[in-house]
């Protein structure tokens, strides 16, 4: 890997389940736990033709953790430049710059670029709080747009992923469950079946703060599978096995 030019405040960090190196920043954006399980949780085709779209996609986490999985394209689509630049360095950190390109724009605009009913597959780690004018936001603004619908919104980010997916295209997404029943109402709204569900708690005896969603375009309303749940951490604060799996390898 050539060592990419840092800017302050930035470091690299590891995926070390699989290698992958990504340029961080606490000033700027980090990546959560909720884009490794978004990326484990998503299935890709792995023909070289496919084309995998990530919305929102920040410092590009999901998209390079998705990247093993398919020889197809894959297009990071994100509005903050900052954020963006990352993504490009990261990606060219890894070498992965014949497969991952980034688009630093609004999501809705990414019709400029990519045909409707084009992908197989669209990602999505969105903001998860409305942008209410009683929230409660960040004072770093990075952050305030990363976590807040500032920029999009839930209708926006679900109508954009219906549009880009081709017929019987998946769409997976990650969200806080008490954002669950806005997303499946705006995915009926938008030809997006939900085929599978799966919870994820921070540990046992604790209420679930995620929740990640596989939908098919024009897909069958029916057969919805709610899958067993995920535990984050032990009562000791440790990783338990399948998500020590994710990130660190079977080694771990």
């Amino acid at each position: 890997m050539t060592k990419p030019v840092l800017k302050s405040g930035e470091r690299i960090d590891q995926l070390y389940s699989q290698s992958v190196q990504i340029i961080q920043s606490p000033d700027v954006f980090s990546f959560s736990l909720d884009a490794v399980l978004l990326a484990d949780f998503a299935k890709l085709p792995v023909r070289n033709r496919s084309l995998t779209v990530d919305l929102c996609a920040g410092n590009g986490a999901v998209g390079l953790f998705m990247s093993h999985k398919t020889h197809g394209k894959i297009v990071e689509v994100e509005i903050q430049p900052r954020l963006a630049d990352m993504a490009k360095r990261s990606v060219e950190l890894n070498q992965l710059s014949d497969q991952i390109s980034v688009y630093p724009q609004d999501l809705a605009t990414v019709f400029n670029h990519l045909k409707k009913d084009s992908a197989d597959v669209v990602t999505c780690n969105p903001p998860y709080f409305e942008n209410l004018p009683a929230s409660k936001k960040n004072d770093n603004p990075y952050l305030t747009i990363a976590r807040h619908e500032v920029k999009t919104t839930l209708k926006t980010v679900v109508d954009v992923t219906s549009q880009l997916l081709k017929m019987n295209g998946k769409a997976y997404f990650v969200h806080r469950p008490d954002r669950l029943l806005d997303l499946l109402a705006l995915m009926q709204s938008h030809r997006l079946a939900p085929k599978r569900l799966r919870f994820v708690y921070p540990k046992a005896n604790k209420e679930a703060n995620m929740v990640l969603v596989e939908a098919i375009k024009d897909g069958q309303p029916d057969g919805l599978r709610v899958m067993p749940p995920m535990t984050v951490y032990d009562e000791q604060g440790e990783y338990l096995p399948e998500v020590g799996a994710i990130l660190f390898g079977d080694k771990h």
